[in-house]
């Protein structure tokens, strides 16, 4: 089929589309190359699609999901059977320069042309970004999709709660069937340069210090962004019935892992021991994250199954041949 990817130049619309070419389906991948990320990074992702198995079958468009105009006249040109709505302004801690403004106008703003121009072209189903930072304040561990998740820490979380809520306004008024997917702490291959585990990686091999806040007390449901894309083909394989054709899950293994141990493997498989400050924890940080992955394998029959120990293997394999080590 053809499916729209948002996103298709970041860390998880990259495997995504790479997954999706490579079982036959076409790609129509959209993003705005932000200025304020990586952009050759983002390049580099899009050059590597371009080589890989069912390469033929993408196609790019540098279009911004805030530009309903422009989005428009590209789902109407080639109109897909799908969408998957993974563009968005990332990030628990803002970076220099970024505003509370900013994450509404790509995550709420951006979302809301997504939703009106798949509702338009009649898309059978939905698929998009949102995040186990809904959860917040006063959820209990494991993390169950029926929690309230009303409490958000950050406006980033904030506005990924806000997405869920649009998107039942149009499961329900439009039947227009959509499935948010909550992502536990994506990391892998191509991942972005911000996120602890590519900053844990350039530390150690450089020799520098890291900041780890709270001590690496804190514990994350660390999820292979392999298994997260495999969950995304799986639920995108798999509309939501019911009126409203509405649903949210969560994408994490369930087994939440001390991020000072997550770092205690990447030393190990790189032979080095981290020059480790301990710093406060961050406001908006979650002590601790824990998927309840059951409905996701109830509804698809699968749940993310990549362990640390495994998923930190392939990335230091990987980042040590970006570095040329």
């Amino acid at each position: 089929m053809r499916v729209l990817v948002t996103g298709a130049a970041g860390f998880i619309g990259h495997h995504v589309s790479a997954r999706l070419l490579a079982r036959g389906d076409a790609v129509i991948g959209v993003d705005n190359l932000d200025p304020s990320g990586d952009v050759a990074l983002k390049q580099a992702r899009l050059a590597r699609l371009g080589t890989l198995p069912g390469a033929s079958g993408f196609a790019f468009h540098p279009v911004d999901i805030t530009d309903g105009p422009a989005l428009r006249t590209l789902l109407e040109a080639a109109p897909p059977e799908a969408v998957v709505h993974l563009a968005a302004r990332v990030g628990v801690r803002p970076s220099a320069g970024v505003t509370a403004r900013d994450y509404v106008d790509s995550n709420v703003s951006g979302f809301l042309q997504v939703l009106e121009q798949a509702g338009a072209s009649r898309v059978r189903h939905l698929v998009y970004a949102s995040s186990s930072s809904v959860y917040g304040a006063g959820s209990a561990p494991p993390f169950q999709e029926r929690a309230a998740a009303d409490h958000p820490l950050s406006v980033y979380a904030a506005t990924k709660r806000a997405d869920e809520l649009l998107a039942h306004a149009f499961s329900h008024l439009h039947g227009l069937p959509t499935s948010g997917l909550r992502f536990f702490t994506v990391y892998g291959p191509w991942g972005r340069p911000d996120m602890a585990p590519l900053r844990f990686l350039r530390a150690l091999h450089e020799g520098t210090e890291l900041a780890l806040h709270d001590g690496g007390r804190m514990q994350r449901d660390f999820t292979h962004v392999e298994d997260v894309a495999e969950a995304v083909l799986r639920v995108l394989d798999r509309p939501p019935s019911g009126a409203p054709a509405y649903r949210v899950l969560n994408v994490g293994r369930g087994e939440p892992v001390p991020v000072r141990e997550f770092l205690a493997v990447m030393e190990r498989h790189l032979g080095t021991r981290a020059k480790v400050r301990s710093t406060p924890a961050q406001p908006g940080e979650m002590e601790a994250t824990w998927a309840d992955p059951s409905e996701l394998e109830r509804q698809t029959g699968f749940r993310p199954r990549i362990s640390v120990e495994e998923g930190l293997a392939g990335l230091v394999a990987w980042f040590r041949q970006q570095a040329g080590v």
